[in-house]
This record gives structure tokens, sequence and C-alpha cells, in this order.
């Protein structure tokens, strides 16, 4: 019998449980550690943040769901990687310490034949001084998070009845930030909710965040084809803001926060002030922070993890110049070059270069978006790490016939831009490849054939099935192996 061991219980995390479980049926163990004891659907937390969910719309308990496919469920905290076990065992195993109940503050060792990787990112709001929701900003990044930035914004909406202006800030709170794509997405249902109510007149609305122009979104930009027409997501997005009355800061590194003030540095070297009363920033993300040791307990972190704590996998990390990165970089089966029975799925994986090109300040400081991983490819990554390690264990091969390297996978991404069945609207976009690839694809970096966007109601309604059936799939309610990622 094999145990495969999966760290974190997200998108990814999930996705590989319920597919490796489903594969290896009950002649092989399958344990999830989390810390967190529901699985949220986060695309949806937007709406939570504009009080249109709750919390309990976006979010179900997970050991119900895990006790009856048969998967043991741990509701603890990784805190280090032993691959190698330890002088008495040469089975790998990883310390968690369990963060609620009895068991607080108490640590086990939990051994494994292969281990998953799963654990996300580390909301790093301390790398920005005054950044998160028990400072001076918002989030939409959990569900807690979204409820939280509900009741502030309320007290916005609150004070514009009573006729008082109210300047509203939403984008990225840190230089190297990611994730530009749900803050828009959250930017454009505030505007949405504004007009809807006939309170323009009363609100600023300022977009600020680190990518070098409008519409780049951690992907360098994309050529999309609309109407018939090849337009760049820059004037997509612009476009769209004009519609909303929003303005907008670009290449803007945020370095501090203070009550109803945020300190950012351009990349022409200026430093500024923006004033607001609400202010909804992403901040950046990290690994989850684990250590790692070898079998005589020597520190071996930084084999097994890049400095940010994502951890390495089969791509190139080789220091290039931007103009030499290609898109064969990009890993394809997610798998520790050090260790063979380790994967990392989501984004839990170490990127080899970002999307975008890295740009830097007049004074040398870096401002520019790291790639975003999170939906969609984080699913197609949890699958197809899965259905690797199932055949390993199934087959006894050590070959992996499923890839999904983002340099040829694709993406859609659904931007809700207000609520509502009959006059909702949403920005639909698809690109292919997700990771630029400038030698296939000379002209535009990608399919434009794939590579589309509109907005519109249908895009609305999408988005709300979405939600509905991607949450029957995280139940693992009857076929839900039938849905795709």
């Amino acid at each position: 019998m094999a145990k495969v061991l999966i760290l974190g219980a997200g998108i990814a995390g999930h996705t590989s449980a319920l597919i490796i479980k489903r594969r290896l049926g009950k002649n092989h163990e399958v344990e999830v550690i989390s810390p967190n004891s529901n699985y949220q659907w986060v695309p949806s937390n937007i709406w939570v943040g504009m009080g249109l969910m709750t919390t309990d719309q976006v979010k179900f308990e997970l050991f119900p769901v895990y006790e009856k496919l048969g998967i043991k469920f741990t509701q603890a905290m990784a805190v280090s990687i032993h691959p190698e076990g330890d002088r008495n065992s040469g089975k790998g195993y990883v310390t968690v310490r369990f963060v609620d109940g009895d068991l607080k503050d108490t640590e086990k060792h939990i051994e494994y034949d292969y281990l998953i990787n799963a654990t996300g990112p580390r909301l790093n709001f301390a790398a920005t001084e005054g950044l998160g929701p028990d400072k001076f900003t918002e989030s939409v990044c959990t569900f807690q998070h979204a409820s939280h930035a509900w009741e502030s914004l309320q007290k916005c909406f609150a004070k514009m009845d009573k006729g008082e202006h109210q300047r509203i800030v939403i984008g990225t709170g840190h230089p190297l930030a990611t994730c530009q794509g749900a803050a828009f997405e959250y930017s454009l249902n505030i505007a949405f909710e504004i007009k809807k109510r006939k309170l323009d007149h009363l609100a600023e609305l300022i977009w600020i965040s680190n990518e070098s122009e409008l519409g780049d979104f951690g992907m360098g930009g994309a050529f999309i084809k609309r109407g018939g027409y090849i337009t760049p997501t820059k004037i997509f997005a612009e476009s769209i803001y004009k519609e909303y009355n929003f303005r907008w800061i670009m290449g803007a590194g945020v370095s501090k926060i203070e009550d109803g003030v945020i300190y950012y540095e351009t990349l022409d070297g200026e430093y500024h002030t923006q004033e607001f009363d609400f202010a909804m920033l992403i901040p950046s993300f990290a690994g989850a922070g684990m250590k790692a040791f070898n079998k005589n307990e020597d520190d071996i972190t930084s084999e097994i993890f890049v400095a940010n704590g994502m951890m390495k996998v089969d791509a190139d990390y080789t220091p290039k110049d931007f103009t030499d990165w290609k898109a064969s970089d990009w890993p394809s089966i997610y798998q520790s070059p050090v260790y063979d029975n380790m994967y990392a799925a989501g984004i839990a994986f170490a990127v080899p270069h970002p999307i975008s090109k890295p740009m830097k300040s007049k004074n040398g400081n870096p401002i520019y978006p790291t790639p975003p991983r999170t939906g969609m490819p984080s699913g197609v990554i949890g699958r197809i790490v899965a259905e690797n390690v199932a055949d390993r264990i199934l087959t006894g091969s050590t070959q992996h016939k499923h890839k999904a390297s983002m340099a040829k996978m694709g993406a859609a991404c659904i931007i809700s831009a207000g609520y509502g069945i009959r006059h909702g609207q949403a920005a639909v976009m698809t690109v292919f490849p997700i990771v630029n690839d400038w030698e296939k694809y000379p002209k535009w970096g990608r399919d434009i054939s794939y590579t589309v966007g509109e907005i519109g109601l249908a895009g609305h309604w999408m988005k709300l099935f979405m939600h509905y059936m991607f949450l029957y799939k995280a139940k693992a309610l009857p076929f839900w192996w039938m849905i795709p990622e």
C-alpha cells in the first residue's frame, strides 16, 4: 500500500485529492493536511466583498467530503519536510503543527511515499508596512477578508448617502504583487454598485497597480480578438475604466500604508502619496514558509525551495536576460528535481521567471507583477500531478504521461463587472497560452484564434453558473469527475 500526502486543500490540493483517491481506490491511502477546515471557492469572494453572497455560499466543511471518499483529513499546518526520513527510517515525512483543539501547539510526524505540496500562497501582508485587514486596508483573498471588506465598504456607502465624498482606491499593495485580475474585478463591482445607487458624483475611484500599463494582469498584457478586431488588453481595460469613471496610477510600487494614506514609488523614480477613505490592496504572495532537512538534520531548504518559499520543480531557473527567456523554461510535470517522489501544484511551485517584463524604478527598485496562476491553472496542474502520481503507484512506471506547461495551457477568466440576472455583466477573456511563446507565435505571442475578449450580460450568467458548478464538483457530488478544470 502506498501513501500519498497532500499539503493544502485549496483548488490545486483539493483537486489532486479527489482525483488521486478516485484513481487509487481503497488499496492506497490519501491524506490531506490543511490548517483550514473549509474549502472556499475563491473567485466568488469578490461577491462576498460586495454583500452579494454570504460566506456560507462560497465555502463548505472539508471533513464530511473526505470522510465520504475515504480520504484522511488532518487539520494542521505543515512546518517542515524531511524527504529522506531520519537515521532510523528512510521514509520521508512531514512535521505538522496542530492549530486548533486539544492538540494545539503540538507536533507530529506524518510519513509518505509521495508528497504533493499544494499549500498555495502565504498572504504576505507584512511585506508592506500598514497593509492588511488588521491594519489600514482591506483584502478579498479569503472569505473572512472579503466579509470584513464588505463591512467597511458599507460605511463608505452610508457616508455617500449622507452627501459625503469618498475616495476609493483598489489595486496592488506591493511592488511585486500579483492577482491584478481579482483587484480589477472588485473595482468594477464597486463601480457598478455606486452607479446603481446613483452616487457617482460623490465617489472618486482610483486604480493603483505595479503594472507598467493597464491591462497587463501579470501576463505581459495580451492581444485579443474582439468584434472582429485585434485589441490590446490595455485598450480593453482602459475603455472599461473610462466607462466606470476610474483614474489609474500605473507602475506604482506601494511601500507603506498609514491611516488614510498610501505611500508609493513610480517607475520614473518619484515618490508620491495617495489619500483614501477605503482601500482594497492585494498583498504579495510568498511560500508557506516550510523548512526542509535531510536525514542528518542538515538544513536543505535552499535545495527544495527558492528564496520566497515556493518549491523548485522541473523548470529552468537559470538567470537570463528577459529577451532570452523561452516558453520551454516553464515546468510541465511539477516534480522536484531533487526528490522524485515530491511534486508541487498550483501556486506552491516556483515560477522560472515573470511573464511581464521585469521593470525597475530609476532608483533601482523592482516594480512589476509576478505571474498569476490561480483558478483554472491551479486546477489543471493539480489534476495532472494527481494523474501522474496515480500512474506511478498503479504501474510502477516513472514516466509522466500527463503534462501541463503554462506555456502550452490556455485559461479562461471571467471578470464580474456587476451582479444581477438582468443587469449584471462580466468581461470574459480567454488566452492561449498563458505564458507568451514568441517563437511559436512571433506576431502576437499567443494564438490569436483562442485569445478573445467580450463583455456583457452573458458573461455574468457564465460566472454565476461556474460558481455553482465548481462548488458541486468540489463537494464530490454525483459525476463530479466529468466537470473539467
